[in-house]
C-alpha cells in the first residue's frame, strides 16, 4: 500500500508540472472505485487552474479554488503524468486533462478513491480524524507522549493509528522503531519520554529518508514518471528476518501484531 513517503513522492513529482495549469478535459472509464466517483467532475473541473497539491496524511488534495480533488491511491493505486494520446491500459480508470499531458488514475484493485470537496476539506469524515503529521514541526515528543498516555497497545500498533500519527505504515513504523532502539511489542503508555525523545526524531528521519529514495516499491507502487522507488534496499529490519542486523550482528525475528508482520532485533530493541 502506498504510505506517507510514497504519496508525498507523487505530490512532489506531481507539483512542478500540474500547478498553474488548467484542465481541459476529464474521462472517467468506470462509474466508481471504493466510492463512486463524482458525477459532474468535468463541470466543476474544465477551464479551472490547479493552484496547489497538498497531502493530508496518506491523500492528496488537487485545489482548484472552487473546490478540491481528494485522491487516495488504495492498495495499488498510482497517479502518472503521461502524453495526451497514449492508450489507456487496463485498471486505468481516469484521466484529468491538462493540454498536451494527462494526469491518469490506475488503480488494480479498485480499492483508492477519487472524491469531489466543495467545502473545507479538513471538515471532510475521511480527514476531519486524522491525527499528527510527522514531518510538521509541531509532532514532538510532548505531543506524541500525549496521544500515547494510558494506552496499553503496543508502540508499534499505535504509530500505525492514523488517530495518532498519519501515515507511518507498517514498513516504516518497523524501521523507526529499530532507528530509535525501542521494542515494538512495549506498551505505547508506558514507553518513556527518553524514548520518545528518540523515536520522534526516528519516525522523520526515516520518512525523510524514504522521500528522498523515491518511497518503497514491494510490489504495485510507482513514481508519477513510472519509476520505482529504492527504499527497500535501505531497510535495517523490514522484510529482513533471519538476515543479521546492520547494528549488532544478531538475526533479525519477525512476529505477527494484528496480522502484520514486525521485523526487529532482539538484542537492539528493548
Amino acid at each position: 500500500m502506498p504510505e506517507l513517503p510514497e504519496v508525498e513522492v507523487t505530490r512532489l513529482g506531481l507539483a512542478p508540472r500540474l500547478v498553474g495549469r488548467s484542465v481541459t478535459d476529464v474521462a472517467a472509464r468506470i462509474p466508481a472505485l471504493r466510492y463512486p466517483l463524482p458525477p459532474h467532475l468535468s463541470g466543476h473541473l474544465r477551464g479551472r487552474e490547479l493552484l496547489a497539491i497538498r497531502r493530508r496524511g496518506k491523500y492528496l488534495l488537487f485545489d482548484f479554488g472552487n473546490g478540491h480533488v481528494l485522491v487516495h491511491l488504495g492498495m495499488s493505486g498510482s497517479l502518472r503524468l503521461v502524453r495526451r494520446g497514449e492508450p489507456a491500459a487496463k485498471h486505468d480508470h481516469l484521466d484529468i486533462g491538462f493540454g498536451s499531458e494527462v494526469l491518469r488514475l490506475h488503480d488494480p484493485r479498485r480499492f483508492g478513491a477519487v472524491l469531489w470537496l466543495a467545502d473545507d476539506p479538513e471538515a471532510h469524515p475521511l480527514l476531519a480524524h486524522l491525527g499528527a503529521e510527522p514531518l510538521a514541526r509541531t509532532f514532538t515528543p510532548a505531543l506524541l507522549s500525549a496521544a500515547l498516555r494510558g494506552r496499553r497497545i503496543a508502540i508499534k500498533p499505535a504509530i500505525m493509528d492514523a488517530g495518532t500519527i498519519v501515515g507511518v505504515g507498517n514498513i516504516y513504523a518497523s524501521e523507526s522503531l529499530h532507528l530509535a532502539g525501542i521494542d515494538p511489542r512495549a506498551a505505547a503508555g508506558r514507553v518513556s519520554m527518553a524514548r520518545l525523545e528518540r523515536l520522534v526524531p526516528a519516525i522523520k528521519r526515516t520518512l525523510r529518508a524514504a522521500i528522498r529514495a523515491g518511497g518503497s516499491s514491494l510490489r504495485d507502487y510507482v513514481s508519477c514518471e513510472g519509476g520505482l522507488g529504492d527504499f527497500q534496499t535501505q531497510h535495517r529490519v523490514y522484510g529482513r528476518a533471519g538476515e543479521p542486523c546492520h547494528e549488532c550482528g544478531m538475526s533479525i525475528k519477525m512476529l505477527r501484531q494484528g496480522n502484520r508482520a514486525t521485523y526487529y532485533c532482539p538484542h537492539c530493541q528493548r
